[in-house]
């Protein structure tokens, strides 16, 4: 194919744009379709002449020219050969010489549009892509395990401060263990952490801190809470295991 002198196209662009034929029957309804033609009435001298400057310029790029491409350009050079003959002769064959070309053009077209609307869909890794960004990362505090003898320490000096103070009995009235629970959950909506002491009322006496005392151990056991020590001897917390994680 001849192209204008003050023209470059970069020849990889050119081996992009001839390699793109899926065959030649792509390569002649791209010719036919780039003009516009009706493929019933195929003008077999001037899509013969484009054909071969194709042909010709995959040999120029040093491009593999299969037999499929070669094949065709002999069809198109008979077809184009028997038109050429005189009327009469025409008259006597059959058939227009490019019944032939036709079907196959025909056949291969909507094949070709099935390909392009399938190619057009979107698709993953080209027009879309799945989320996999990382969570960035978090520093977890791992705090040391409160020991058994440590909670004991802790709820000898909630019981003595107990015992100092005055306490009192309200007639119709008992401490529930239930409504302890409920009471520390709410707590712990208001505060993210709060003290060991600071959950008992010591004007409820002994009985109101063992009432609170197996609240937080059935919060334990239910996994909805945990103790929490920053150091060791240090004051024990109380704290939702969500915020823990």
């Amino acid at each position: 194919m001849k192209l204008p002198k003050d023209l470059y196209i970069s020849p990889d662009a050119l081996r992009i744009f001839l390699e793109a034929f899926e065959g030649p029957l792509d390569l002649l309804l791209y010719l036919i379709r780039q003009h516009n033609i009706d493929i019933l009435d195929i003008p077999i001298a001037e899509i013969t002449r484009q054909y071969m400057q194709f042909v010709n310029l995959m040999r120029e790029m040093k491009l593999e020219v299969v037999s499929e491409y070669l094949v065709m350009a002999a069809m198109l050079a008979e077809i184009k050969s028997r038109l050429l003959l005189p009327c009469s002769t025409i008259k006597q064959a059959e058939s227009d010489p490019r019944v032939e070309l036709v079907s196959c053009l025909k056949n291969y077209e909507p094949y070709k549009k099935a390909a392009y609307d399938l190619d057009t869909l979107p698709r993953i890794e080209r027009d879309m892509f799945i989320a996999d960004a990382a969570a960035p990362p978090m520093d977890i505090i791992v705090y040391p395990v409160v020991e058994l003898t440590e909670l004991l320490r802790a709820l000898n000096e909630v019981l003595e401060r107990a015992s100092l103070s005055k306490s009192h009995s309200i007639k119709g009235k008992s401490l529930s263990i239930h409504d302890k629970m409920s009471f520390i959950l709410l707590v712990l909506r208001k505060k993210s952490f709060i003290s060991f002491t600071e959950l008992f009322s010591f004007e409820e006496g002994r009985i109101g801190v063992v009432v609170t005392l197996i609240a937080l151990l059935e919060l334990i056991r239910q996994s909805v809470i945990e103790f929490l020590q920053p150091e060791p001897f240090g004051m024990i917390h109380i704290c939702s295991r969500r915020v823990v994680r």
